[in-house]
């Protein structure tokens, strides 16, 4: 039963070899995509270009249905999957910077090696700012150490907070995307631009 790493299936080198070839995979798919064109990625705040919505929504939605389903059949235990603590404070202000950086780059951190990967000049530059981030936030990090722990929820799951079984809420989730997948159609149609 998975975790793998953690129920000493296979080995931590094993796991990270695993996990070096997943994002090679990964970084292929988002190429493939094509989330190393900026105005792509940044298409989806002016409504022309929805790909990028569509795709990571697919992708967390067949994520989260292999995660039911492999625990459904006892081959994952999803008690030993790992949440990410939540400090409301900093991942607000996180998601604003990193969406304000997003908007004016056309690149997320991720997006930014897949750009440069294949010579892009702005995504080699988009990630030189980002490396110039992690330097003021760690130089700086006494200064916003409060902000940075402050509300802490613990590792919430939203299907607990909202009172749901998590398959009620994968099915509300399915719901959802698919009504995205209406109104990013319907962007598209609204505000169409020319080839790029």
């Amino acid at each position: 039963m998975g975790p793998l790493a953690v129920n000493e299936i296979i080995s931590e080198n094993t796991n990270l070899f695993l996990a070096f070839i997943i994002g090679i995979g990964f970084g292929f798919v988002l190429e493939q995509s094509g989330f190393s064109s900026s105005r792509k990625l940044a298409g989806v705040f002016y409504g022309y270009d929805m790909v990028v919505l569509k795709v990571f929504f697919t992708g967390a939605i067949t994520a989260m249905l292999g995660l039911l389903f492999f625990s459904l059949f006892g081959w994952v235990d999803l008690g030993l999957v790992y949440i990410n603590p939540t400090y409301l404070s900093s991942a607000i202000l996180g998601g604003v910077v990193m969406g304000a950086g997003f908007i004016m780059g056309g690149y997320c951190p991720g997006t930014s090696f897949c750009g440069a990967s294949i010579g892009k000049v702005d995504g080699m530059v988009f990630i030189v700012g980002l490396f110039i981030g992690v330097a003021i936030f760690g130089g700086g990090y006494p200064i916003w150490e409060k902000l940075y722990w402050a509300q802490d929820l613990g590792s919430p799951k939203i299907s607990k907070s909202l009172g749901l079984s998590d398959g009620v809420f994968a099915l509300l989730l399915i719901l959802v995307a698919l009504a995205m997948f209406w109104v990013a159609d319907w962007a598209e149609k609204k505000f169409p631009r020319e080839e790029y």
